[in-house]
């Protein structure tokens, strides 16, 4: 717990807003009861990850029936008409996904294939909400991306059978070239503008990749 409350108050330095709680399921009711009354949204997307979805929050936005819902994976649309939903989603007034990595002082670091995940995070939806495992905090920078590198991005891509890169079967990054290659466009976030836009629920738990 101790990293947490240091991670909290260097990201809170940084100008985002910051969450702790114990486990997955504390985090669903931290966002629901919490964080989620107070923003006044009508629409919400996501960006795809693990911890997220560990947490639940996700299925609550689709089924309580309070919000318009911009769906960017759904399976019963082709890749063209994903691509046009996750344009929306940069329109949404809350926008939810998780982070790669984040340093102890109090950056977010991440890697994307397409990059409509960190785009939200850079710009677009009036607020975004990262759920984020203890295991994704590193010391700096360098530690962030090498986490990011070795770790997972390749979890990623072994959890998606559809690909097809080297490091699905080696486990070990070797810059690839390969045309589903998933790691192309990086985002260090330093600071949240405008303050507080950017929420961040840290979870006392090892979740995602």
């Amino acid at each position: 717990m101790d990293l947490l409350v240091k991670a909290k108050e260097q990201l809170e330095r940084n100008n985002f807003e910051v969450y702790i709680s114990e486990s997955s399921e504390s985090a669903y009711h931290t966002f629901v009861e919490e964080i989620l009354p107070t923003l006044n949204v009508q629409s919400v997307s996501y960006g795809d990850s693990k911890t997220m979805h560990e947490t639940r929050v996700l299925d609550y936005i689709k089924t309580c029936g309070s919000y318009e819902f911009i769906d960017t994976f759904n399976p019963e649309n082709d890749w063209r008409e994903q691509i046009v939903q996750r344009k929306r989603a940069l329109t949404a007034d809350l926008f939810l996904t998780g982070s790669n990595a984040i340093t102890e002082t109090g950056c977010l670091v991440n890697l994307d294939m397409i990059g409509n995940r960190i785009a939200a995070l850079t710009f677009g939806p009036r607020y975004v909400v990262l759920f984020v495992g203890k295991n994704k905090i590193v010391k700096d920078l360098e530690s962030a991306m090498k986490r990011v590198k070795d770790v997972a991005a390749i979890k990623n891509a072994q959890s998606h059978k559809n690909l097809n890169v080297p490091c699905q079967k080696t486990g070990k990054c070797i810059d690839c070239s390969s045309p589903h290659r998933i790691c192309n466009t990086w985002a260090i976030t330093e600071k949240s503008y405008p303050k507080k836009r950017i929420k961040i629920v840290l979870i006392n738990e090892d979740l995602g990749y």
